[in-house]
């Protein structure tokens, strides 16, 4: 009785074991995932440098940091620079999150109506869900300062909170929803990557206040 208790324990842990091997192996194969973290400043990530040096930690620490890593942001024409596009940044696809779920195929399909973003496919490096609306606290508003088509905003208007630089009562960043859901059922409450611009500034306080943690989108760009 004790042997046949001892080999049932055996085959148990032989079983979790495997069960580890094979999440590891597809969290390695991961090519997108939400932070689980920003960077404590809210809208200042210490520029998109700093952002990307985010994801690449972040993917690091999961076991996928053997990938380029380039955060799903754009910048604004600022002091002789020009602009950057999101869309631009982040490799061809397809990307997959933690899971193993295609996010999208191509940069078309991301921006268009095939992407898979949703509250159950826009995890974090974890594997896990990030809260959305209905969910204590909200965290769906993901930084992106992009346009729906991944592209910049002119300059003029801050919509990058001075290309994430800024963590006070001035600027503001454009932000999406993972969980592509808000207030209404109105085309920018759905958008992962356009929904609205922050309100009352830059600082953590602000980008909570509207639903957010200063979470955004990580890509593999290779």
């Amino acid at each position: 009785m004790k042997r046949a208790k001892c080999f049932e324990l055996v085959a148990a842990a032989g079983l979790l074991a495997l069960a580890a091997g094979a999440a590891e192996a597809q969290t390695a194969e991961m090519t997108f995932f939400v932070t689980s973290v920003g960077s404590g400043r809210g809208a200042d990530l210490g520029g998109i440098d700093g952002a990307d040096a985010i994801c690449q930690r972040l993917a690091q620490a999961s076991g996928a940091g053997g990938k380029t890593w380039r955060a799903y942001l754009s910048t604004q024409a600022a002091g002789g620079a020009a602009a950057v596009n999101a869309r631009d940044r982040i490799g061809a696809g397809p990307w997959r999150n933690a899971k193993g779920a295609v996010i999208a195929s191509s940069v078309a399909d991301l921006h268009g109506g095939a992407a898979n973003l949703t509250k159950q496919t826009a995890l974090n490096e974890k594997g896990e869900p990030v809260n959305g609306r209905g969910d204590t606290p909200n965290q769906h508003d993901m930084l992106t300062g992009s346009q729906p088509d991944g592209t910049a905003f002119g300059p003029g208007e801050d919509r990058t909170c001075g290309n994430y630089t800024k963590s006070g009562t001035e600027g503001a960043v454009m932000v999406g929803h993972h969980d592509r859901t808000g207030l209404d059922e109105s085309p920018p409450a759905k958008s992962w990557n356009t929904s609205h611009p922050s309100r009352g500034g830059c600082s953590q306080d602000a980008l909570r206040s509207t639903g957010g943690a200063g979470l955004f989108y990580c890509f593999a760009s290779n």
